[in-house]
C-alpha cells in the first residue's frame, strides 16, 4: 500500500486554493529568520528542534499583536456589554497551528518554513507539543473562548495559571502512574505577564460589624498576577483575551521578625501562599473538600471579580462617566457564566464588594447580582456536586459565611411564604445541609443566586429540572434553559483532519467553518460513487498514519483494515469502560472457541486518564492493560484483536485517534452523562457512534436519524424503573453463559496469572455494587456490536452512514451553543463585524 502523506505534505497539495501569497511567505520567513538568531540562538547549526518551535512561534505571535490592541482599543472605545467566562479548569491543546489557521496564517508558514532547508516536517510538529498547554482543563471552555472571538463577542475567559496542569500519565507494569506536567519548564511563548494589573485576594480574620458598615480584618494578603494569553477569531481580526491568576506571596508576608532562623520560616511561608496557583486538582465528578482547593476557588472569584469591576468603572479613554459610579447599569454591561460550581463564591464575593465595599443598599445588590450571574451546570451525580463544611468557611472566609447565611435566610422565608408548613421542602431547597457536619451546597447558591440555569444537553436539562432542581424549577420555571454543547470545527476538523476538510470544501466551499449547518449540503451526496471513495480513502490514510504511530509507540503490530474501535474519555465506572471490556473478552473468547470461522478484525483502544485517588477507575486501566497482555500475545487470534490503552490522552493525541477512529464508544448508563463532547469530535470526523440514549448521544440520534447510530441499551425510564424494582447482577451472570464466562475469567486470574486476586474487587463491584449496571445492558451491547461487525463487512454502506453523520453534524459546532448563550443568557448579539487589520489605519 502507498505511504500516506503527511498532514504537511496535504496541506502544501491543498494550498493552490488557499495559495499564500509570495510577500506573505517573504515576511514569514524573515520573521523567523530573525527570531531564531537574535532571539533564541546565533548559530542556526546549533539549533534544536525546540528553538524552531520558539521561532515560529513568536512569529506567529508577531501576528497576533497587532490585532489584540486594536481589538481591546475596539472594545474600550464602543464600551460592549462584556462576557466573563469564570472556569477553573481550561484545556487550550496545541496553541500554534490553531493560531496560524484562525489568522490565515497557515499556508504562509508551511512555505516559509520549507523554504528555510525544508525544515517543517512532521518530526517538528510533533515538537510543537511543547506548547500544548495554555490553561489546563475543559475541552469545552476552550471551544467556548474560540467561538466567542469568532463570533465578535467582547468575551473574556479567566481561570488559573497552574503551575503544575492535568498530570502526564504513564503506563508501569499495566498501572497508572502520574508525573508532574511541567508546561512551563521552558517557558510559554502566548502569554503576557500584566503585573500592573496584581490585585490583593483576602483570606482568614475576622468580621466586625461598625456603624460604618461590616469590616473584614485582620487578613492574610495573596496577590494575583495575571497573565494574558490571545485567542483569536478565526479569520476576523478580532483576539480576545484569557486571564490566567497566578499567586504570589507580599513582600511584607511574615517578615516581621528578622533573624536568620526567622527568615527562613517566612520565606518557607512564602512558599505555602504561592501553593494556590501550584496544581490542577485532577479529580473528575467527584468533590474533594480540601482548603487548597476552596482557596483556589476564592482566589480566582476575588482576583476576576474586582479586574470585571475596575474594567466596568473605567469608560471611554480613561475619564471617569459619572454613571459608572453607580452600579444601576452593572448588569447591562457585565455578564458573568459560572462554568459549573467551582466559581460559585462569585455570588457572595459580588454581594460583599456591593454591600461591604461600594456600600449598595442589600436588595439592590442581590437585583444587580442575580441580573449579572448565570450558572451552567456540568453533572447529576451526587458525588460531584460541591458541599463545603460550614467550619471551613468560617475559618477561611468568614464574611462569605454570614452573606451565604442572610442568602439563604431570604430565600427559605420566601419558600415558606409560597408553601406554608412544608418543612421538608425547606430542607431540600436549603443552602446550608443540616447534619452531623453542617455544609455548604454550592449548587443551591448558584441556582438561587443566578438568572439563568442551563444543563449541557437536552436530555440532561430535563434531568436538572425534573430531579436535581425539581424543587427550584417548580419555584422559577422560567430560569431553567438547555444549552446542548459544541465544539470548535477549526480545530476540530480543519486542524486536526486536513484531507476530510479538503474533500468537503471542494464539495460546499468554506462557509461551513464558520458555518457548520453548511455541512447539510452534503446530503445529496450519499450516494454519491466518487465522494464515497473520497471520504473512505482520507479515513484509510488517517488510519495508516495513526497505525505507523501506535507501532512506534506501542510495539505492537496493527491491521490498518481492522475496525479502529476507541473509547476515549476519563475513566470513570459511569463511563462504563468495564463494559467494553467485557464485550472484548466475548469477542476474544470466541475467536479461540472457533479459530477457523471468519470474524471482523478490531483494533480496540481505550484511553483517559484516572483521577489519582480512585482506585477502581486505576483497576479499569490495569484490567485494559493485562487482557491486552494477553489478546496482543496469542497467535490463535493473530491480527484480528488487538487491545491498546492510549497512554496519557490529552489534546495532541486526540487530534490524531478521532480522525482515525471507526466507531466511538459513547456508553454510559443513561441518565449519568450530562452531553460528552467527544463524541461530536468523533460524529464530524467520520466514525459511527455506538451508544446509549444518554447526553449528546440523543440530539446526536435526532440529526443524522437514530438508523445512522448504533444505539442499545436501557433509556433513562428504564434505569428508574430498574431502581424501583431493584438490580440484581446475579440474574444476568446466571442467564447469560458469555457474561458468566467472562467475569469468571476476570475473577480467576486468567488475565493476571502472576496475581490471581487482582481484579476481585471490580468483579465484586460488579456483582454487588455497581451503581450503573453493567451486566443490565451487557446483552444488547454485545448484540448492537454484532451489528456493527455486519455492516463493516459492507465498506460502502458503512461510508454512507459516515457521510450522513458528518452532514447531520452541524448542530454540534460551539458557535451555535454560543450564538444561543450570548442571545439568550448573556442578552447581546454575535457580530460578523471585521476588525480592520493593524496594516489598515482605522477610522
Amino acid at each position: 500500500m502507498a505511504k500516506p502523506l503527511t498532514d504537511s505534505e496535504k496541506r502544501k497539495q491543498i494550498s493552490v486554493r488557499g495559495l499564500a501569497g509570495l510577500g506573505d511567505v517573504a515576511e514569514v520567513r524573515k520573521s523567523f529568520n530573525r527570531h531564531l538568531h537574535f532571539t533564541l540562538v546565533k548559530d542556526r547549526n546549533v539549533a534544536t528542534p525546540r528553538d524552531y518551535f520558539f521561532a515560529l512561534a513568536h512569529t506567529v505571535r508577531d501576528h497576533l499583536v497587532g490585532r489584540w490592541i486594536r481589538t481591546q482599543q475596539h472594545y474600550y472605545e464602543r464600551d460592549p456589554k462584556r462576557i466573563y467566562y469564570l472556569s477553573l479548569e481550561f484545556y487550550m491543546g496545541r496553541t500554534l497551528q490553531n493560531t496560524m489557521v484562525n489568522l490565515g496564517l497557515q499556508n504562509a508558514c508551511d512555505e516559509a518554513i520549507y523554504q528555510v532547508q525544508g525544515l517543517w516536517s512532521e518530526s517538528m510538529s510533533t515538537d510543537v507539543k511543547t506548547g500544548r498547554y495554555l490553561g489546563l482543563g475543559r475541552f469545552m471552555a476552550s471551544c467556548f473562548l474560540d467561538s466567542m472571538a469568532t463570533l465578535g463577542l467582547a468575551a473574556y475567559g479567566y481561570g488559573i495559571r497552574y503551575e503544575f496542569g492535568i498530570f502526564n500519565q504513564k503506563i508501569v507494569n499495566g498501572w497508572q502512574v502520574e508525573e508532574a506536567d511541567d508546561w512551563l519548564r521552558y517557558g510559554n511563548p502566548w502569554e503576557k505577564a500584566r503585573p500592573e494589573y496584581m490585585l490583593p485576594v483576602h483570606f482568614y480574620g475576622r468580621v466586625e460589624h461598625t456603624p460604618d458598615g461590616v469590616k473584614w480584618l485582620d487578613t492574610q494578603v495573596v496577590l494575583a498576577m495575571p497573565y494574558d494569553t490571545p485567542v483569536p477569531g478565526y479569520k476576523n481580526n478580532t483576539v480576545n483575551t484569557m486571564r490566567l491568576w497566578s499567586a504570589k506571596a507580599p513582600n511584607d508576608f511574615k517578615l516581621q521578625d528578622f533573624n536568620v532562623g526567622d527568615y527562613i520560616e517566612a520565606v518557607l511561608d512564602r512558599n505555602l501562599a504561592e501553593n494556590i496557583s501550584r496544581v490542577l486538582y485532577p479529580n473528575d465528578n467527584f468533590f474533594e473538600g480540601k482548603e487548597l482547593r476552596l482557596k483556589q476557588e476564592y482566589f480566582v472569584v476575588a482576583a476576576t471579580l474586582q479586574d470585571i469591576i475596575r474594567r466596568f468603572k473605567s469608560s471611554k479613554f480613561g475619564c471617569r462617566d459619572p454613571v459608572r459610579t453607580c452600579f444601576e447599569t452593572f448588569p447591562d454591561k457585565v455578564a458573568i457564566q459560572l462554568n459549573d460550581t467551582h466559581p460559585a463564591l462569585s455570588i457572595p464575593e459580588l454581594m460583599r464588594i456591593l454591600v461591604d465595599v461600594e456600600k449598595v443598599d442589600w436588595d439592590k445588590a442581590w437585583e444587580i447580582t442575580k441580573k449579572t450571574c448565570a450558572y451552567t451546570n456540568h453533572t447529576v451525580l451526587p458525588e460531584a456536586l460541591e458541599r463545603w463544611p460550614v467550619s471551613m468557611f468560617e475559618k477561611l472566609l468568614p464574611r462569605h459565611l454570614e452573606i451565604i447565611y442572610a442568602i439563604n435566610q431570604r430565600h427559605l422565608d420566601h419558600v415558606a411564604a409560597l408553601f406554608p408548613g412544608d418543612v421538608d421542602r425547606l430542607r431540600r431547597m436549603s443552602v446550608i445541609e443540616e447534619g452531623d457536619c453542617k455544609r455548604i451546597n454550592m449548587a443551591h447558591l448558584c441556582v438561587i443566586g443566578s438568572h439563568a440555569v442551563n444543563g449541557v444537553a437536552r436530555i440532561h436539562s430535563e434531568i436538572v429540572k425534573q430531579s436535581v432542581f425539581k424543587d427550584f424549577y417548580e419555584l422559577e420555571p422560567e430560569k431553567f434553559q438547555n444549552k446542548t454543547n459544541g465544539i470548535t470545527p477549526r480545530r476540530w476538523l480543519l486542524l486536526c483532519n486536513p484531507g476530510l476538510a479538503d474533500t468537503i470544501v471542494e464539495k460546499i466551499g468554506e462557509e461551513f467553518l464558520t458555518d457548520l449547518s453548511q455541512l447539510k449540503k452534503l446530503l445529496p451526496l450519499v450516494n454519491d460513487e466518487a465522494f464515497i471513495r473520497d471520504v473512505a480513502k482520507v479515513k484509510q490514510e488517517n488510519k495508516l498514519k495513526f497505525s505507523a504511530f501506535l507501532e512506534k509507540e506501542y510495539k505492537v503490530k496493527i491491521n490498518p483494515s481492522s475496525m479502529f474501535d476507541v473509547h476515549v474519555k476519563r475513566i470513570h465506572e459511569y463511563k462504563r469502560q468495564l463494559l467494553n471490556c467485557l464485550h472484548v473478552v466475548t469477542l476474544y473468547n470466541r475467536i479461540k472457541r472457533d479459530p477457523a470461522k471468519a470474524f471482523v478484525p478490531r483494533t480496540v483502544m481505550i484511553g483517559g486518564k484516572a483521577a489519582p485517588g480512585y482506585h477502581m477507575a486505576k483497576l479499569i486501566i490495569k484490567l485494559v492493560t493485562s487482557i491486552g497482555d494477553v489478546v496482543n500475545h496469542d497467535p490463535v487470534v493473530g491480527d484480528r484483536l488487538k487491545v491498546i490503552f492510549l497512554e496519557n490522552y490529552r489534546v495532541s493525541l486526540a487530534e490524531k485517534v478521532i480522525p482515525a477512529a471507526d466507531l466511538s464508544q459513547q456508553i454510559s448508563t443513561a441518565g449519568t452523562e450530562a452531553s460528552g463532547t467527544g463524541n461530536m469530535k468523533f460524529m464530524l470526523n467520520g466514525a459511527l457512534t455506538i451508544g446509549t440514549m444518554d447526553g449528546a448521544n440523543v440530539e446526536m440520534a435526532e440529526e443524522a436519524g437514530a438508523e445512522n447510530l448504533f444505539i442499545f441499551g436501557l433509556r433513562v425510564e428504564d434505569v428508574e424503573a430498574l431502581d424501583q424494582k431493584g438490580y440484581n447482577a446475579r440474574e444476568y451472570y446466571d442467564r447469560l453463559p458469555e457474561l458468566k464466562q467472562a467475569v469468571d475469567q476476570i475473577s480467576s486470574g486468567f488475565f493476571s496469572p502472576k496475581e490471581p486476586d487482582c481484579f476481585k474487587d471490580v468483579v465484586n463491584m460488579l456483582m454487588h455494587h455497581d451503581r450503573f449496571k453493567v451486566f443490565a445492558d451487557y446483552e444488547a451491547y454485545v448484540q448492537c456490536q454484532a451489528q456493527v461487525d455486519q455492516l463493516y463487512q459492507n465498506p460502502k454502506e458503512w461510508t454512507k452512514k459516515v457521510i450522513k453523520n458528518i452532514a447531520c453534524s452541524g448542530k454540534f459546532s460551539s458557535d451555535r451553543t454560543i450564538t444561543e448563550y450570548a442571545r439568550e443568557i448573556w442578552g447581546v448579539e454575535p457580530s460578523d463585524l471585521q476588525i480592520p487589520p493593524p496594516n489598515i489605519p482605522r477610522d
